[in-house]
């Protein structure tokens, strides 16, 4: 059986207060975006393996079992004690992007063994295990627009659609260390809230809608800032920085067609599609 992990940008984020546990509170949007990996599960039959795991694509650093469709794996077969499964994983979506790939591919996992091996587990079961393996693992179950608080775990369903809207997205040869770029946060809630900026009409975006990490992150990445200043050149209705980087994400009118992939660097990603 085969699925297409995909990504998910961030519509404003905004690091509300430091908690007791180190970690932050937040109030952000996450909206699903067609860039996709490919996954694919099959019986793995001879010999003692429980899982076997082959990659393809964009390479990823590290050991197999710290892979997060290992992980997603093992943490069904503790449960169902499954049947070992040969993993195909080709990614295409960019690590340390701020677009959720790893876990994208962690849920898709959760989701694809839930249907190959019939175990009956409900959309809100397969939350609950999503959210064992990340914090922004959960919204991939469902997939659809979703405002989320707490540490990205709280859900809530919204109403938005951005159908239509094309997408330009940029991700720089450049590496941003969450860690770091949380060590810089100064926690504050905006005047606005996020969930009252998103009632206002798509052009006034621009100056209600912040991502908190573009204070920190920018004045280190030049590289960062230059590619949402010039998303906004090209005609960008709305343009931010998505999660803690390094992305960059400009949302364009359907009709635009004057868009440029040149002058972003030999080494980027780029990516220009429609949003569902």
């Amino acid at each position: 059986m085969i699925t297409f992990p995909n990504a998910k940008i961030n519509l404003g984020l905004n690091v509300v207060e430091k908690r007791p546990d180190g970690y932050h509170n937040l109030e952000t949007v996450f909206y699903p975006v067609p860039i996709e990996d490919a996954l694919e599960i099959n019986i793995l039959n001879g010999g003692n393996e429980k899982f076997r795991l082959h990659q393809a694509g964009i390479e990823i650093e590290g050991e197999a079992e710290n892979n997060l469709v290992v992980k997603a794996y093992k943490l069904l077969d503790e449960k169902y004690d499954l049947p070992p499964v040969d993993i195909h994983l080709f990614k295409h979506i960019p690590s340390g992007a701020g677009l959720g790939g790893g876990s994208s591919d962690a849920a898709y996992m959760l989701k694809l063994l839930n249907e190959k091996f019939a175990l009956g587990l409900t959309n809100e079961s397969l939350e609950e295990y999503a959210a064992k393996l990340g914090a922004d693992c959960a919204f991939f179950i469902r997939n659809t627009p979703m405002y989320a608080e707490g540490i990205g775990n709280i859900l809530s369903p919204i109403s938005l659609s951005l159908k239509g809207y094309q997408m330009f997205l940029v991700k720089p040869d450049v590496f941003v260390s969450t860690r770091e770029a949380f060590a810089q946060i100064k926690p504050h809630r905006q005047e606005i809230p996020l969930k009252e900026v998103l009632t206002h009409p798509i052009e006034e975006w621009k100056e209600l809608m912040k991502n908190d990490f573009e204070e920190s992150v920018f004045p280190q990445f030049p590289v960062i800032r230059g590619i949402k200043e010039r998303l906004y050149k090209q005609g960008a209705i709305y343009a931010a920085m998505t999660g803690s980087g390094s992305s960059v994400f400009g949302l364009f009118k359907p009709e635009d067609d004057k868009l440029t992939e040149e002058g972003f660097g030999e080494k980027a990603f780029v990516y220009r599609g429609i949003l569902k």
